[in-house]
């Protein structure tokens, strides 16, 4: 899917973590995480479209001009696992919302 990316971002002075999603309102993923480290985040995980599991998320609407919060929680993400297929892959959850960053890390 072009020009759709989901970025997982820490912010330590807030101690704070969110999923963040872009649908066409960065050309490359290198932009969408360059806007975020000057607003003094952390990038933790990058994913295009075309490479993440939405898990339990459901994907924005394309919009030029907006980012769209998938979740936040106070603290650092949680590292999990999804079973898809009988393929297990790992993934991130924040405040109950998880993805898989890459289809093509598979555990087993």
């Amino acid at each position: 899917m072009a020009n759709y990316y989901r970025i997982t971002a820490y912010h330590p002075t807030e101690d704070s973590c969110f999923i963040v999603d872009s649908h066409g309102r960065f050309e490359k993923l290198w932009q969408f995480s360059s806007y975020l480290v000057n607003k003094g985040v952390k990038i933790l995980e990058v994913a295009n479209g075309d490479t993440f599991l939405d898990g339990n998320m459901k994907r924005a609407k394309e919009h030029p001009e907006y980012l769209y919060i998938q979740s936040a929680q106070r603290g650092k993400p949680t590292m999990t696992t999804v079973t898809v297929d009988g393929k297990t892959y790992p993934a991130i959850e924040v405040c109950g919302r998880r993805y898989v960053p890459s289809r093509e890390k598979v555990i087993k």
